[in-house]
């Protein structure tokens, strides 16, 4: 019964993860603005969101395979995404984008510092509102269930 009660919750708690590792991966960039030949990552919130649910909807944690509970990763030597965010499997079950040279640069870095920063406050105020909205949803099933 509990579930039904927070099944409403689900795709924003998933939309929260999606965030999460967005958020990472445009710090990472930012990071690395200055590591000679380092490409950014880019991670498509649409596309992610449209994976997660995916992956939910066949009854699979994201970032599984239906073979098996193991990460999708091609090689068994490639490090999964999924530990950054304590095995969510965000990072797994997306295809994640380079992000193309806007302003050509001597030592083949691809990070454009200022559309970064822009995608990091962007990402930062959609987190924020997610976060809004889950605890939003929480005091109101708080308060109905009090019988306030």
């Amino acid at each position: 019964m509990f579930d039904k009660l927070t099944g409403g919750l689900e795709i924003h708690t998933k939309a929260l993860l999606v965030r999460a590792e967005r958020q990472r991966m445009i710090a990472s960039n930012i990071a690395n603005a200055d590591t000679p030949g380092y490409v950014g990552q880019e991670l498509n919130f649409k596309e992610a969101m449209s994976s997660v649910a995916a992956a939910t909807a066949d009854g699979l944690r994201p970032g599984t395979s239906a073979q098996g509970n193991g990460p999708s990763t091609t090689n068994a030597r490639h490090i999964a995404l999924s530990n950054h965010l304590g095995g969510n499997g965000v990072g797994d079950s997306v295809n994640l984008a380079y992000t193309r040279q806007t302003q050509p640069s001597m030592d083949g870095n691809s990070v454009d510092l200022d559309r970064e920063r822009a995608s990091f406050v962007d990402n930062s105020v959609h987190y924020e509102a997610t976060l809004r909205f889950i605890n939003s949803q929480a005091k109101t099933l708080l308060s109905a269930i009090q019988g306030q």
